[in-house]
């Protein structure tokens, strides 16, 4: 009986952990090519995403990346809980699903499970990113300032409906504080 407890724990690992890497990018998108990780390290300010229950109640976001000894991308989120008025922060680990010029990565906070992450839109000086999650739940827009130019913002917003976002669920973070976790405040 232990036996087969262990082995349906394992075998229901197993299956999470194939499913959540089955399916890394929603089925219109298309991860940038000629991508430049160097380019697209440091910090990111959050404009908009869908709700989730990782980033809920949180405004003021920021994701910060750099490389790993290892190659991996060291991945810090972190936010300000508007409902218990706290700073969090979260650390994960990115890698690249192909080749380190395709923006297709795979992202985990909870080792062994990976979540797609995909840029799929950045302009040419690498201050505005849309990035898609593994399906049609997961988006982000970002920006190197805590704001985005409006003809961005529409670019962005209509090549996530193209892919099938539905982009009236967004959630406009706001960037009204300074985030004690970016590097040199």
């Amino acid at each position: 009986m232990k036996n087969k407890i262990i082995l349906g724990a394992a075998f229901t690992l197993t299956t999470l952990a194939l499913l959540s890497s089955c399916s890394n990018i929603p089925k219109n998108a298309k991860a940038i090519e000629k991508f430049d990780a160097e380019r697209y390290l440091g910090t990111w300010y959050e404009i908009a995403r869908f709700d989730y229950k990782f980033e809920k109640d949180l405004d003021n976001v920021t994701a910060q990346y750099s490389f790993k000894e290892n190659g991996e991308i060291k991945v810090l989120n972190s936010g300000y809980n508007t409902k218990t008025k706290e700073w969090k922060s979260a650390t994960g680990s990115a890698k690249f699903r192909k080749d380190k010029t395709t923006a297709a990565l795979k992202v985990s906070f909870f080792k062994p499970f990976y979540a797609g992450y995909n840029v799929i839109a950045i302009d040419k000086d690498y201050k505005y990113a849309l990035v898609a999650g593994q399906n049609l739940k997961y988006l982000w827009l970002l920006s190197r300032e805590k704001t985005i130019p409006e003809n961005i913002k529409e670019e962005y917003l209509k090549t996530a409906q193209s892919i099938g976002y539905d982009t009236s669920k967004l959630i406009w973070v706001n960037q009204d504080r300074s985030n004690p976790f970016i590097h040199g405040k």
